[in-house]
């Protein structure tokens, strides 16, 4: 089994697994139900999961303070863009594994990360990031300063956060093997736990496999 370290934090629940694609992520099938889940109000499928509070909405904004950062503007939480694409009707279908995980996000109301396990170089750790750490966040090269937001590491330096992930272990159509970072608050730990499992459940109606991923706390007694 996988395993991710983790600087100890007040705030951050996360869980993590892997999928294996039974094809690259482009070629997966893209279903009208899946495609529906891309609504606020889906009509095809059900969403097993509360609507997202006021206070829950706050709690993940929290997470994203706690070392300092500023979850404003372009640096807001992931889920809450994808409800304002929602909302205004530009939250299209990319590819299935991508609607998966918009799908949840939206509806689950919590940023997710998700970044190819190949272009990745373990070990894997979750940390905040420190004063002058960035990272190149899409094709074009827009660069995102990093300071006081909770991120994933590998031995490259940082790779995903709850906004935005890394253009270097960005996801591709030809992908078949990724990692979920799911970025949960400890204020309703059930609800993260909720969404992975409906996340899960949806990835095998596409036919990928998933797999735990261990998260352990380390101390740094240094």
């Amino acid at each position: 089994m996988l395993t991710i370290t983790m600087d100890p934090h007040p705030l951050l629940h996360p869980i993590c697994f892997t999928t294996h694609f039974p094809v690259p992520m482009g070629e997966l099938p893209q279903p009208d139900w899946l495609t529906d889940l891309l609504s606020l109000t889906p009509s095809l499928a059900s969403v097993p999961l509360t609507p997202v509070s006021e206070d829950y909405r706050k709690s993940i904004r929290q997470l994203l303070r706690y070392g300092g950062f500023k979850p404003s503007g372009r640096s807001k939480p992931a889920s809450e863009y994808l409800v304002r694409a929602a909302g205004s009707g530009d939250l299209h279908p990319i590819n299935g594994a991508v609607d998966v995980l918009n799908a949840v996000s939206l509806h689950a109301g919590m940023a997710i990360g998700v970044i190819d396990l190949q272009l990745c170089q373990p070990p894997l750790h979750l940390a905040i990031a420190k004063e002058g750490e960035h990272y190149i966040f899409n094709a074009s090269g827009q660069d995102m300063e990093l300071k006081g937001l909770i991120c994933m590491y590998d031995q490259e330096g940082p790779c995903a956060n709850p906004v935005k992930d890394s253009q270097r272990t960005k996801t591709t159509a030809a992908t078949t093997d990724t990692l979920t970072i799911m970025w949960g608050t400890n204020d309703d730990p059930q609800r993260t736990l909720d969404a992975a499992q409906w996340y899960r459940h949806l990835l095998a109606e596409l036919g990928a496999t998933t797999a735990d991923v261990a998260v352990q706390i380390v101390h740094n007694d240094g």
